[in-house]
Formats: C-alpha cells, structure tokens, sequence
C-alpha cells in the first residue's frame, strides 16, 4: 500500500502543514505546482527533502485559485485547462531535476480532483495535458469514479485513492466539506478504518453502511489538524498488520 499527502503548499510567511515530519511517514508526495498554493523556494524545498528520503513526487495541479485555495469550482476553456495542467507538470518538472528527483504522477487538488472524477469535458482536458508533457506519467484519482475509466481508455495509467481523514457516502463519494462529519479528526480510528479498508477492500460510510473501496493510495491531508499524528498512526497500524508500504510508481 502507498501513502500519500499533500505538500508544498506553505507560501511565503504562510505556514501550511510540516512537510518535513509527513515526509518521514509518507511513500509518494502531491507537490504544489504554485496555482492553489505554494511558492517556488518553498516547493524546491520540499522536492529536495522528497528526494532526500526516497519519497516518490507528483505533482498537485489545481485551478489558479489562490485565494480559494483551489476549492472553488471553475468552468475553464479547454485550451485554458489543457495549458494550465501542461504548465504546473513542467514547473515542477522543472523544480524537481533541480532538486534531483523527478516528477513521476499527476494528482489534481481540490475542485478540479473533485470535478473531473464526473465531468468528462474537463476530464479529458487533463488526460490530454498529462499525454501532451509526458505519456508515462500515472494519474492518481478517485477510487470508483468513472475519472477512473476514461483515463484507461487514454491509455493512460492510473491509481486510485482512498480518503483517511474524509467520510464517505453510501456510493463511495466522499461527504461535502461543507457538512458536519465530513472531516475525520481521531488518528486511532482512522488508523484502524484505513487497516479494515486494506484488509476487506471496504469502509464504513457516514450512515454506518458499508462500502467498497478499490484503492492502492491512502491520502493523509497534510493541512489537516494533527496530519502528522493520523499520517504516523496509520503507518504504524498497517506495518504493524504485516502491510508492506511503498510507492505505487518504481523509483529508478
């Protein structure tokens, strides 16, 4: 099983998460790109340290959305979408040869990660981005969206993700942040629903029904309120069950 969360997100004197202390927990690493959040010294940083312990970096493109943080829903052009995606790959491309590390997955953030797992427009918007800038790159998406399938369909290769710190509804998509119990906040109990996730292929959705989940990815929020603490937790709980971590894409 591959860990993952969210970093390179702090932006100048703005402070988002401890990327150093995630990046002792984590296998793979969603880098900031600078359009959600993230300044380039910041982002190099995080690359180097990535580098450094043999995390695996892809990269977390998103809408130009910094006030919103990339939460907000956007309706781009596709030749503004495309471009967009193609710009944040090559930055960090870019940023990561100089850190000695390489960008190796594409995972969106935020609204557009949410939007494409349904919206086939926008979808094939960034299928055609990540084919354009590097054909074997993976995407990483939403566990039983049909994102899922349209990627495989472009012949590009994609891993899905399971949510440790979200709820999930009866059909497997993940509750609106904007309701209560949407975000999970107890590290033990998240750490034992992500060992019954690896176990059973299933969690428990926020009604108390069950649901299966196919995913080879956990993500940890790195902006979450004790990210480290769940993101070890989780760790420590599914090593201690036998389960093997590492990342989803080989490292060469």
């Amino acid at each position: 099983m591959d860990i993952n969360s969210d970093l390179g997100e702090s932006f100048g004197a703005w402070r988002m998460g401890d990327d150093a202390a995630m990046l002792d927990i984590v296998t793979s690493a969603n880098v900031a790109c600078g359009f959600h959040a993230g300044d380039p010294a910041g982002i190099l940083q995080t690359l180097r340290q990535a580098a450094a312990r043999g995390v695996a970096v892809g990269a977390h493109v998103a809408y130009p959305d910094l006030v919103g943080f990339g939460r907000r829903n956007m309706d781009p052009t596709s030749s503004e979408l495309v471009a967009d995606v193609i710009y944040q790959i090559g930055a960090l491309q870019g940023l990561a040869a100089a850190a000695g590390t390489r960008v190796r997955y594409v995972k969106p953030h935020g609204a557009l990660y949410n939007t494409i797992a349904h919206d086939a427009r926008q979808a094939e918007d960034v299928l055609t981005a990540i084919l354009a800038v590097d054909p074997s790159l993976t995407l990483m998406a939403l566990a039983g969206s049909p994102l899922i399938g349209w990627a495989q369909a472009r012949g590009v290769r994609v891993v899905a993700e399971a949510f440790a710190d979200r709820a999930y509804n009866d059909d497997g998509s993940l509750v609106s942040r904007r309701l209560p119990g949407a975000v999970l906040h107890d590290a033990q109990a998240v750490a034992d629903r992500m060992l019954q996730l690896v176990q059973t292929g299933r969690l428990t959705s926020i009604t108390g029904q069950p649901v299966a989940i196919q995913a080879d990815s956990i993500c940890v929020h790195g902006d979450s309120p004790g990210a480290v603490d769940m993101a070890r937790q989780i760790r420590a709980h599914l090593l201690q069950a036998g389960v093997a971590l590492q990342p989803f894409v080989a490292l060469d």
